[in-house]
């Protein structure tokens, strides 16, 4: 049974969209600074050195390394998944577009999880899912067209807003294999539940690789310096602290607390965060089609989530 929302609960809850929603803007701020690939692999070098206190036990023995090479193929794909491409393609959409398109796009998570259920998992969307899906749809439509959806014949897509699509699309594909993992990740992991620190470790352990290679070949292809400064190094040890770890263990203590569908809605906080911190640090308010996208969004939210009284 879900625990009662009091204060410490919602301050819990909060955490996660507010870290989510100052990654976007820090990614923003780093544009010209800090190459995007450059940043996620700096990102979660110091996130791993900072969780394998926490977390080093399930690499201690032989034994426990070995079981995780057998299961090389499938742990490396989702470090490429969650790791390597989402947070990859996050900053580099930065680049191009806004800390809030970047959230708003974000937030349309369900449109994509239930495509991706339904095309590869068998899991057929009930009315509600399907209208909660066409109001994300709305949402991300209204952003990319700038409010205006008689521009969406003719419309010349930033290619940031691209780039956030695929990134949300690789987040909800790397969320199917946690919830519907093949054969060989059910047994012998760390389970979130029971062990976040471990179960963090062994995928950042994995998808540091796809990090360095992508940064790699970014320098190879686009060469630049990292322009020091303690605003610079502030900015990368948010990153490593803020939404890698605290946001991680605040989710993982929600929806164990509260459940899901409560959790979604306080997630979907992350594109207001993410405005006022826009307008506040970078002087871009949101505009009226932003706010109206945040609403159709959180409301297809709100109407998934509702259950009907037996």
């Amino acid at each position: 049974m879900p625990d009662r929302l009091n204060a410490r609960l919602i301050l819990i809850m909060l955490l996660p969209p507010l870290m989510w929603a100052g990654n976007a803007v820090v990614g923003r701020l780093m544009v010209g600074l800090v190459p995007p690939l450059l940043l996620n692999l700096m990102r979660w070098s110091l996130a791993l050195a900072i969780l394998l206190p926490l977390g080093w036990h399930v690499l201690k023995t032989a034994e426990q390394r070995a079981a995780l090479w057998e299961r090389r193929v499938p742990l490396a794909i989702l470090g490429l998944l969650g790791v390597g491409a989402y947070n990859a393609l996050q900053y580099l959409a930065l680049t191009t577009s806004t800390p809030l398109n970047v959230t708003l796009i974000a937030a349309s998570s369900p449109l994509w999880m239930l495509s991706i259920g339904a095309l590869f998992y068998g899991q057929k969307p009930g009315p509600r899912e399907l209208v909660s899906a066409a109001c994300s749809l709305a949402g991300v439509l209204l952003v990319l067209s700038r409010g205006d959806f008689a521009r969406l014949a003719d419309i010349a897509f930033v290619p940031g807003d691209v780039m956030m699509i695929g990134a949300i699309i690789s987040w909800c594909v790397y969320s199917w294999m946690l919830s519907r993992p093949p054969q060989a990740l059910q047994t012998g992991l760390p389970k979130p539940s029971e062990d976040w620190a471990g179960f963090l470790v062994v995928q950042t352990v994995f998808g540091i690789g796809w990090a360095a290679l992508s940064a790699g070949v970014e320098a190879a292809v686009a060469p630049a310096d990292v322009q020091w400064s303690w605003g610079v190094v502030v900015a990368v040890l948010f990153t490593a602290l803020g939404p890698s770890i605290i946001a991680y263990r605040s989710w993982g203590i929600g929806v164990a607390r509260v459940g899901p569908a409560l959790a979604a809605l306080f997630a979907n906080l992350t594109p207001l965060f993410a405005g006022l911190m826009q307008g506040a640090l970078l002087g871009q308010w949101p505009q009226g089609y932003h706010l109206m996208a945040f609403g159709l969004i959180v409301g297809g939210i709100a109407l998934s989530s509702f259950r009907r009284k037996a």
